[in-house]
């Protein structure tokens, strides 16, 4: 996760030689103040103590910053989402991941101020494109399919098209779930009882029948 250990007086001398974590931490706290589109370059240069060229050497303006940004903490919230070896097979290690990773998005500062100050930022990913972290995303959950397939504990199937029903299933609870039961801000009873659904469609969704390749259900 994005953390909050910058001393902003220090300026290393070299352009090379200015953590990318450091300016990182400057946009990321500028995120949570005042929103992406109110960000400049000047504004994360001077939260960061570096000189607006130091940032144009790495990026090309604030989306740019932004976005790496964004892969940074949604790429390690995924990753913690599904620790190896806690499952007892790959179904289970998918279902537990998905809820795990919707629950931790629902609730990240990032998305609530992205929700709150700049939908807008969503859409291209929601309509248009498929970005670095949706990808990231399906690859993951195609790995642990294939595994789960493998076990037999996952219905036979291809695992690229079964990465995207989940992943389209687990949006739909992270986004637009809260709405659905009035809890505007992803948190609450509600949420938790909408979570146990997800996970129940998931792995009923996921489940070898009788008359699959993958065998009896496990």
């Amino acid at each position: 996760m994005v953390s909050q250990r910058i001393n902003t007086r220090e300026e290393p001398k070299a352009a090379n030689a200015i953590p990318e974590e450091r300016i990182l931490e400057a946009a990321y706290r500028l995120l949570l103040t005042i929103g992406m589109q109110r960000i400049t370059m000047a504004d994360i240069a001077r939260q960061a103590g570096v000189s607006r060229a130091t940032l144009y050497r790495r990026w090309g303006g604030v989306r740019e910053v932004l976005g790496t940004l964004t892969t940074r903490v949604w790429t390690e919230l995924a990753e913690s989402a599904f620790p190896l070896g806690e499952a007892a097979h790959g179904r289970a290690h998918v279902v537990d991941g998905v809820v795990r990773l919707a629950r931790a998005i629902r609730v990240h500062p990032l998305l609530r101020k992205i929700i709150e100050l700049d939908p807008d930022f969503l859409t291209p990913y929601l309509l248009t494109r498929r970005g670095t972290n949706t990808n990231h995303q399906l690859a993951m959950l195609e790995a642990g399919l294939r595994a789960g397939i493998a076990d037999g504990s996952v219905r036979a199937g291809d695992p690229a098209l079964l990465a995207r029903a989940v992943l389209l299933s687990a949006w739909s609870f992270t986004l637009t779930g809260p709405v659905f039961v009035d809890a505007p801000d992803g948190t609450g009873a509600a949420v938790d009882e909408l979570d146990d659904e997800l996970r129940l469609l998931l792995d009923r969704y996921l489940m070898p029948t009788p008359d699959s390749e993958g065998g009896p259900a496990a």
